[in-house]
């Protein structure tokens, strides 16, 4: 089975929030969400850091969206292995956003701070899962920087990263 991680924006396209993602990239999305519910293993911090960022953008209780029905089937099954990871990582004093195991590469070092505990999660997961991503081109810019570290990114809307 394969695993992986979910961005926080693909639940907002999923929401039907983006102003930017149009139809094909809603599509993507709700499909990946699906699959990541029917078929994979989604994978996550245990201590809640994606979680947090996940409810600044999503309804915990389900609705209205499908992005919203995504993360209330996530938490109610975070407990169980076949359908979720969870990975320990890291933080350093240095601050919410810095993580022991993120790579010290200066390929990365101007990588989003808030994106990068979905790096350290790809790092240290059994599973090696790929991120997935829609809108934001921070992914995209940082790509082979990111893929020199095994960690690797499914572009659901590549044509909005790759004109960024």
């Amino acid at each position: 089975m394969k695993a992986v991680i979910v961005e926080t924006n693909i639940l907002v396209v999923a929401n039907r929030k983006s102003d930017q993602a149009g139809p094909d990239c809603l599509l993507a999305c709700v499909d990946a969400l699906e699959t990541a519910k029917k078929k994979q293993i989604v994978a996550i911090d245990s201590g809640t850091k994606i979680f947090k960022e996940y409810f600044h953008h999503v309804n915990r209780a389900g609705q209205p969206g499908l992005g919203d029905a995504f993360i209330k089937w996530l938490w109610d099954n975070q407990a169980y292995p076949k359908h979720c990871e969870r990975v320990d990582i890291t933080p350093t004093p240095k601050g919410e956003n810095d993580f022991e195991e993120f790579p010290d590469d200066p390929g990365l070092s101007k990588f989003d701070p808030s994106d990068r505990k979905f790096v350290v999660v790809a790092l240290k997961s059994k599973y090696h899962p790929m991120v997935l991503n829609a809108t934001d081109s921070d992914w995209w810019l940082f790509r082979t920087a990111l893929e020199k570290h095994q960690v690797f990114v499914k572009f659901l809307c590549p044509d909005l990263v790759q004109r960024s």
